[in-house]
């Protein structure tokens, strides 16, 4: 009898073991899955609520940077007003002169002056009526200076902070008074040359309407040309030369170096101020105004300003920057000849200096004749002549025949020189008679 000795396994028990090893292998992965599971949800969830943090700030400190700016902007012009008449410092912003300011509560508001740009220069104040009247010593009558003007009275003052000026207090005139003073103001807070006077400050303060320019020592041209010579130091010609040309820039300034052409309208002996080494430079702005930039350049306008400077076509209403000219020629006259503009004492035919000396100015023994006596010969003979050509031409009744102020000045400047510079030629015409006189000629 054979013995079977391969033992049968039954099918049953290793099948449900084998069953029950995949169940515990596929709950050990399934386990192993979700104990990874939450890690990673809780990083991505992380990193997620940093970048909204990150954002949020980044957005918060960008809105209260655009708000800073916003408030500082719209807080301009309510700082002005508020702090018009704080004794500290005030600087007004420029403006454009088409803007027509118009002055309320003491500060100049009109046109985009709303939207305050940020200031492009210092100097120009805002001063309070106290301030200035304490300056003048209440406005005492030994602190007048230059005379009576054309629309008010001129003191000396001293500024809190120890600057000498000159403040103008204006007199209540209406509408054009205060246009007067609005143009000036706005005028002399964007322009800005050696030549013009500087504007310090104004004052608004109720219905006082004030002007603070600096302080020229040596007064008006006026006061030098035509006051008796005990009272002023004679002005020699190399003095009168410098003033001439020193004019002669401020017009070019103003017609053709300014943004908008800019016609004085009043330019004259008493608007041309001397300082202490008699440089000159031109104020009063109280009656300037825009010109145009059309090829002809004239514009429409009341006849304003002062008899004797007007040119012929300023009285039909015709206003262009070559009535500058005309008028800067009338002061060259007198320069050159000691006369004022209009003289009713003078003899006959002699009353009005323009129509007196234009037909002289081309002949050189007339020029000789009209030379102001004050000189006392002390002058180049050769000069005499150009300055009166130049004059000659600055007074032709025609404007289109006037020269622009840029050739005035190219021709002046040769002739500034240092007084040292005087020709022995000029020194012998000094010594020579009337008689003798017709034989000398210029080569």
């Amino acid at each position: 009898m054979e013995v079977n000795t391969t033992a049968t396994v039954p099918a049953g028990p290793p099948a449900k073991n084998n069953s029950f090893t995949q169940h515990r292998l596929h709950s050990e992965r399934h386990r192993h899955s979700h104990g990874h599971f939450p890690t990673k949800t809780i990083l991505i969830t992380v990193s997620f609520v940093t970048l909204v943090t990150v954002l949020f700030v980044i957005l918060v400190v960008l809105f209260l940077i655009r708000r800073q700016k916003s408030s500082s902007k719209s807080g301009t012009c309510k700082e002005d007003s508020t702090e018009l008449h704080d004794t500290s410092s005030r600087l007004i912003t420029s403006s454009t002169l088409n803007s027509s300011p118009e002055v309320k509560s003491g500060c100049l508001h009109g046109g985009n002056l709303g939207r305050t740009p940020a200031p492009t220069f210092r100097g120009v104040q805002v001063f309070t009526y106290r301030e200035l009247e304490i300056a003048t010593d209440g406005f005492s009558e030994r602190n007048v200076i230059g005379g009576n003007g054309g629309h008010g009275l001129m003191y000396r003052g001293v500024l809190s902070d120890g600057t000498l000026a000159a403040i103008k207090l204006l007199r209540s005139e209406g509408k054009q008074g205060e246009r007067a003073f609005r143009i000036e103001v706005d005028l002399l807070s964007r322009l800005h040359s050696p030549y013009l006077v500087e504007l310090l400050g104004y004052c608004a303060d109720q219905h006082h309407r004030l002007l603070i320019f600096e302080y020229m020592p040596d007064g008006t041209l006026h006061r030098h040309l035509h006051s008796p010579n005990d009272q002023t130091q004679p002005l020699d010609w190399w003095a009168r030369m410098r003033i001439a040309l020193d004019c002669a820039r401020a017009l070019e300034f103003l017609h053709e170096h300014a943004v908008s052409p800019v016609i004085h309208r009043d330019f004259k002996t008493n608007n041309v101020l001397l300082d202490q080494n008699f440089r000159a430079k031109v104020s009063d702005f109280g009656l300037a105004k825009m010109g145009s930039e059309k090829k002809n350049g004239q514009v429409s306008t009341r006849v304003l300003g002062t008899t004797g400077y007007l040119a012929p076509e300023y009285a039909t209403g015709k206003l262009t920057t070559k009535s500058d000219v005309y008028s800067y020629g009338v002061v060259l006259l007198e320069l050159l000849t000691g006369r004022v503009p209009v003289d009713i004492k003078r003899a006959p035919g002699e009353h009005v200096l323009v129509s007196w000396a234009l037909p002289r100015l081309t002949n050189r023994e007339k020029v000789i004749e009209m030379v102001d006596p004050a000189l006392r010969g002390q002058y180049s003979k050769k000069d005499l002549i150009q300055i009166a050509a130049i004059a000659a031409m600055c007074i032709q009744p025609e404007a289109d025949y006037r020269p622009l102020m840029t050739d005035v000045v190219q021709s002046l400047i040769p002739l500034v020189r240092n007084p040292s510079s005087l020709s022995s030629s000029s020194l012998r015409f000094q010594k020579q008679t009337p008689k003798s006189r017709s034989s000398l000629e210029i080569n």
